[in-house]
């Protein structure tokens, strides 16, 4: 059985003392790591301070990274201060950083292997716009940002990747696929990965759903076969509704 993710993508909210508070309110209550991997992924500022009080069972994620680990790219952050920061998780090809900065498969296989190369536990989204799915095409986008995004990536890598499958259409727009739609989604992802990978592979890799998920949905979403956790957004924010969906992802 995969064990259930639960990441908060904070996006670009939240001031020091903000976080703060929210930290030290939420970690005492996070369900045990054993049970629930539950992360919280902050903007670059507040990674240091957020490691520092995430307590046993909570981890911190950055949301990006650059592809090399050091050099002339001023305003980047490299897998290899992640690392020395004690970060365990980074997000990779969110659709904003896909729509807004204009980053391709190939830009999110660089950052794959710059996150891997740096013993980050990457989060890789991928998912499709609702002009792409009203025609008929969510398949194929799944298939060519799979094959982009995980090329020349190692089997024994990818045991350590979660993929997030996130409707660009219900991304903050309080739309959210049925559990029907996203699992449909997430078990063809799992198959491209049993193409590529292997059975064995694909069993273990943990795929997430990711789209206007709050408190009211997770568990018809958790309940789901091929749906391993979520990555959320907007409801992250508030600690009580934070600690409950991650709760709620216990395996019964």
């Amino acid at each position: 059985m995969r064990k259930p993710i639960i990441a908060g993508n904070w996006k670009m909210f939240k001031t020091r003392d903000e976080a703060l508070f929210f930290i030290l309110k939420v970690f005492p209550l996070v369900p045990e790591i054993d049970k629930v991997d539950t992360v919280i992924c902050a903007q670059a500022p507040l990674l240091h301070c957020l490691v520092k009080r995430q307590g046993d069972n909570l981890r911190i994620g950055a949301q990006n990274l650059y592809s090399e680990d050091e050099g002339a790219f001023t305003g980047e952050v490299s897998g290899k201060l992640l690392n020395s920061y004690k970060v365990e998780y980074v997000i990779i090809g969110h659709s904003e950083r896909r729509t807004y900065f204009h980053e391709t498969d190939a830009i999110v296989n660089a950052k794959l292997k710059a996150a891997l190369r740096n013993n980050l536990k990457p989060i890789v989204c991928v998912g499709e716009h609702l002009e792409e799915r009203e025609q008929g095409l969510t398949n194929q986008v799944l298939s060519r940002q799979i094959e982009g995004c995980f090329k020349d990536i190692e089997a024994s890598s990818v045991l350590g990747v979660t993929i997030a499958y996130e409707p660009i259409w219900a991304i903050g727009t309080g739309k959210t696929a049925t559990k029907e739609t996203a699992e449909e989604a997430c078990a063809y992802i799992r198959s491209l990965i049993k193409d590529a990978y292997g059975e064995r592979v694909s069993e273990k890799v943990r795929i997430q759903y990711g789209g206007s998920v709050k408190p009211q949905n997770i568990k018809e979403l958790m309940s789901m076969p091929n749906i391993d956790g979520a990555l959320i957004g907007g409801a992250s924010l508030d600690a009580d509704a934070f600690v409950m969906m991650a709760n709620a992802a216990i395996n019964d």
